[in-house]
């Protein structure tokens, strides 16, 4: 079959890779399309360097073969994550952070390829009506919603976003169902427009000094809750310079470079920084079929083509196998 495979250090196209083998309880599911998200081109920079194997995690497939008759021929998407369903952290509903769990495309193989094989338990099925290019956004939308299972937003509540990416879009039409008072800093013009129906936007520029670094910033110009979904170091800074005292920042993005953090501050200010990944597929999908939340269409390319996929400035970009 047709795939893109990281072989440790680059990726690979490759059409001769064998089917891949289902396990007891697994499913075979025939990818239709798949996503490119920001962690698999982190996986390029050296991210995950004991990977290899076949690369992505974003994907909408039809099961072909199934311990579960009844999904056979159903539109899925799937959860990532897979633990080892013993130890204290799977016996407590937080599988995801097994000390021995397989991450799709980036501990086992993933899906930029013509077939998955997958835990059953992980898929679900999409709603009537819900096309493939629309449900793909299901995992990443799901990893919007876990803000809300983490931090309590309340209506009025002072939000910000930091970032005017994918990941921050989704954020912030998650974050604006709550009623909190949500603002959106990133550095586009043409990205922020995208924000203007739900959320105050603001230019990165107006916080920053003109040798780039933060302004001073009074208690009303900041946010009880911040979420940094830029993926760099200047927007980790930068929303530590945002949070109020007493508030939250919330790391949303994998980012694989290192900062220097005044740390003195978050004890002084009282500051609780929380990390978030993985959330819940069903409200996701919910949103979705109800069209509650909107994305630009996805950019698809043919697998061979992922050179100009990966390179893509669209919203959203990735593969399609019909």
């Amino acid at each position: 079959m047709k795939a893109l495979y990281f072989d440790g250090k680059k990726a690979v196209y490759k059409e001769d890779l064998p089917l891949p083998q289902r396990r007891p309880g697994d499913s075979l599911i025939k990818v239709v399309v798949a996503d490119i998200c920001s962690t698999d081109k982190e996986i390029l920079k050296g991210y995950r360097p004991d990977f290899k194997g076949v690369m992505g995690h974003e994907f909408c497939g039809i099961v072909e073969e199934s311990p579960d008759p009844a999904l056979v021929g159903k539109l899925v998407v799937g959860e990532i994550n897979e633990g080892c369903g013993d130890c204290l952290y799977c016996r407590t509903g937080r599988e995801k952070h097994c000390l021995l769990r397989q991450t799709l495309g980036m501990s086992r193989d993933g899906c930029f390829a013509e077939y998955l094989a997958m835990p059953t338990r992980l898929l679900h099925v999409v709603p009537e009506g819900l096309s493939p290019e629309k449900a793909v956004f299901t995992e990443p939308l799901a990893a919007a919603f876990e803000i809300t299972e983490q931090v309590k937003i309340e209506p009025g509540m002072d939000v910000c976003v930091v970032g005017d990416g994918r990941l921050s879009l989704m954020i912030a039409q998650v974050l604006a169902l709550t009623g909190a008072k949500l603002t959106v800093i990133g550095r586009h013009p043409e990205k922020l427009d995208m924000y203007k129906t739900f959320a105050r936007t603001v230019l990165e520029t107006e916080y920053r000094t003109e040798s780039g670094g933060v302004k001073d910033l009074t208690a009303d110009e900041c946010f009880d809750v911040v979420v940094d979904a830029t993926g760099s170091r200047s927007g980790i800074e930068l929303s530590m310079a945002l949070v109020r005292k007493m508030g939250t920042i919330v790391l949303k993005s994998t980012y694989a470079g290192k900062t220097e953090l005044d740390l003195s501050l978050i004890p002084v200010g009282e500051i609780s920084i929380v990390g978030s990944r993985c959330g819940p597929f069903e409200p996701a999908l919910r949103l979705l079929s109800e069209g509650k939340v909107q994305f630009p269409p996805v950019e698809l390319y043919e697998l061979a083509d992922w050179e100009k996929a990966f390179a893509s400035a669209a919203f959203k970009a990735g593969f399609s196998f019909e």
